[in-house]
């Protein structure tokens, strides 16, 4: 029996609930059957579009003829949170009595503490919410002070903070959660950021990556693997190109003199690389893999995905 914390990417989830609960009824299928066979399972999730579409929602309410009060980039991310984490253990549970399994299933509400002195915060570099005109956008930055940039030619967005993970405030409580044989969501969406202010927590608007707060959790929860879902069955070197390699495994070393050679995407393999890292640097005996959602079962038995080992 293996402790995994899973990080399910975007792909496994829609554009909109209804979608998203389609989609969430095949995962709930590939999570119980990792459940079946006797291991203990975290998952964390993203929530990039979701977060989005609850800040456009809320700045749309507050801007409408019948004014409603303006809700903090936080406490969007903390909805985001609720609601995938809703339908995701609805339809864990559902797959759960479909296989006769007794087992509950909980989603935690999280907080990760990240450091109010991290560089990120001067330089915003994560996209949010629709895009706008010049005009629309400096008039927002003078009422609101948020930071805009130009985004492809297609109009000014929002942009954010994406400072590194420094300690997750529930830690203890999904320890527990896990090892009293639960299977607990947590950590969606990376975190709701939060930096300490006179020994008080408080909420900041950021976006932490998941893949990054993933690999946290299974460090502090003493995580066998930390499994990484994405679109893509293994990692490639040389991607798109006539010298394109797909790996089934990677060393520490390895991992970092291709970081070094820019193998990796910054948007998309590369946090996901750095994540696997950071969890195997943990521990000798750990592991981490990366691989697609439909082979998690077979990257977790060595037959697909990419492992990153010590």
């Amino acid at each position: 029996m293996s402790k995994i914390v899973i990080a399910l990417g975007g792909n496994a989830l829609g554009n909109t609930p209804e979608e998203q609960l389609n989609l969430l009824e095949n995962v709930s299928k590939i999570i119980v059957d990792l459940v079946k066979e006797g291991n203990e399972i975290v998952l964390t999730h993203g929530n990039g579009p979701q977060v989005g579409q609850i800040l456009l929602a809320m700045d749309y309410a507050a801007n409408g003829e019948v004014k409603t009060p303006s809700m903090p980039f936080a406490e969007c991310g903390s909805m985001s949170q609720g609601y995938i984490g809703y339908q995701l253990q609805q339809c864990l549970q559902n797959e759960l009595r479909n296989q006769h399994i007794k087992k509950d299933c909980v989603t935690v509400v999280t907080q990760v503490l990240v450091d109010k002195e991290d560089k990120a915060f001067q330089n915003p570099t994560k996209p949010i919410g629709k895009f706008y005109s010049k005009e629309e956008a400096d008039i927002i930055v003078a009422e609101k002070g948020y930071t805009f940039v130009e985004d492809a030619g297609r109009g000014y967005r929002r942009v954010v903070a994406s400072p590194q993970p420094k300690d997750i405030l529930e830690k203890k409580v999904i320890k527990l959660l896990v090892d009293n044989g639960n299977l607990v969501i947590a950590v969606g969406g990376g975190g709701i950021p939060v930096i300490k202010e006179n020994e008080k927590v408080c909420g900041v608007a950021a976006v932490i990556d998941k893949d990054r707060s993933a690999a946290l959790l299974a460090k502090e929860i003493d995580a066998d693997m930390l499994l990484i879902l994405t679109a893509v069955p293994k990692v490639c070197i040389n991607f798109n190109t006539e010298n394109e390699k797909e790996l089934d495994k990677m060393t520490i070393a390895e991992a970092q003199k291709y970081m070094e050679e820019e193998q990796f995407a910054k948007g998309s393999m590369l946090p996901k690389v750095e994540a696997c890292v950071e969890f195997v640097k943990s521990s000798p005996t750990k592991k981490a893999i990366i691989g697609s959602l439909e082979k998690a079962k077979d990257a977790i038995s060595g037959k697909s995905g990419t492992v990153i080992i010590k």
